[in-house]
């Protein structure tokens, strides 16, 4: 397998051309801005319970981190 490294530094075994790796649309949101309100979702937790975001930090502050690719 051959792995490329992008202008950004991320590696992945898919060539730069391909379009699972081009950048997003002039335009396109890309999410909240850095101290927006986030809506509230749900998400399971390990054992498959659900858990609400803002439910469950219960008016504390929060840091969320998305990875914009993952080579596993």
């Amino acid at each position: 397998m051959v792995v490329e490294r992008d202008e950004l530094g991320f590696d992945a075994p898919a060539p730069l051309g391909h379009p699972a790796r081009l950048g997003l649309p002039e335009g396109q949101s890309t999410g909240p801005e850095v101290g927006e309100r986030l809506p509230d979702f749900v998400l399971p937790d390990q054992n498959g319970n659900p858990i609400s975001f803002h439910e469950h930090r219960a008016g504390k502050r929060a840091v969320l981190v998305f990875y914009r690719s993952a080579v596993w």
